[in-house]
Order: structure tokens, then C-alpha cells, then sequence
């Protein structure tokens, strides 16, 4: 799919893939099997700071990373709230927020979300 994506935008190939977790039949296994390539990543390149956008757990293992390694974090579509706790994306975007410096919202909603939380 993401071959898919990167031709239609007429984007160049990533540097970097993460094709091991693939397999992942589980989301701690998932996670942390991307926690450990992304960190590898950013140990080499030195980022000032990590943008991750949405909830999937690809994006919480990337603010983790970024964060054991003290490289800043901004969350795109932070505030976001399902408030469905049956949903692993719901636990996603709540840890990315209250770990990322910068929050970037879509509407007045998500805004008055992170504000509830104090983030």
C-alpha cells in the first residue's frame, strides 16, 4: 500500500523502512519492535525534533523514541478523543499528548480536550 501512496504523490522512497513488523500479531510486539528501529534512527540522525501524526502505534513508538532520547515531540491531530477505550488508538493518543511539547489541533474540540487534560 505505501509504494501505492508514495506513487501517486509523486513522493521519493522512504530512506527508511521498518519492514519486520509486518508479522506483528501483537501491539506491545508491534510497538516495540518499532520503538527499537525508530531509536536506532534518530540515535544516527540527530533530529531537533519529531513530528508524528495521528494514533497508530507506529506514531506512539516515534514519540517514545524521540522522547527517551530527549529530542522534542510534536503530535499532528493532537486533542483527538473517541473516548472509546476499547480502541488501542485511543490509548495511543493520549500517551502522545502527554509526552509531546508541541500539539497541533484541527478544531476548537480537540484544543478544549488537551486543555481538560492540562497538556
Amino acid at each position: 500500500m505505501d509504494k501505492k501512496f508514495f506513487e501517486d504523490l509523486n513522493l521519493p522512497e522512504p530512506e527508511y523502512k521498518l519492514n519486520d513488523v509486518k508479522n506483528c500479531k501483537f501491539h506491545g510486539e508491534q510497538t516495540a519492535r518499532m520503538l527499537e528501529g525508530i531509536e536506532k534512527i534518530l540515535f544516527k540522525e540527530k533530529p531537533k525534533i519529531v513530528l508524528v501524526g495521528g494514533d497508530a502505534n507506529c506514531n506512539l513508538a516515534g514519540a517514545l523514541a524521540a522522547r527517551k532520547l530527549h529530542i522534542k515531540v510534536g503530535h499532528v491531530e493532537a486533542g483527538e478523543r473517541s473516548y472509546d477505550w476499547r480502541m488501542p488508538e485511543e490509548h495511543n493518543r493520549r500517551m502522545i499528548d502527554h509526552i509531546s511539547e508541541y500539539s497541533f489541533v484541527t478544531n476548537e474540540k480537540s484544543k478544549q480536550n488537551l486543555l481538560k487534560e492540562n497538556v
